[in-house]
């Protein structure tokens, strides 16, 4: 039995995750309230915050759309691959 292949970022953002969080202010719209909600729903992508402007996100084979979600909707100061 295989073990799934994750990827991992770690982002930074500019603004600080409290303040992207407003992106899903119409939460009917979205599903969700947070980025964290919004990326945790997305199968199998976990995200976690380890200071107030930055975020470690994992995902077994959704990275590529999840990078270019982020990259279009918030903005990123940095984005180191693990």
């Amino acid at each position: 039995m295989s073990t799934p292949a994750y990827q991992t970022i770690i982002v930074k953002f500019r603004e600080a995750i409290t303040e992207l969080d407003g992106i899903f202010r119409d939460t009917q719209f979205w599903g969700v309230a947070t980025l964290k909600e919004w990326i945790d729903d997305y199968e199998g992508s976990r995200f976690t915050a380890i200071d107030t402007h930055t975020a470690v996100i994992t995902s077994e084979y959704n990275m590529e759309c999840l990078l270019e979600w982020l990259k279009r909707h918030t903005p990123i100061a940095e984005i180191t691959e693990c």
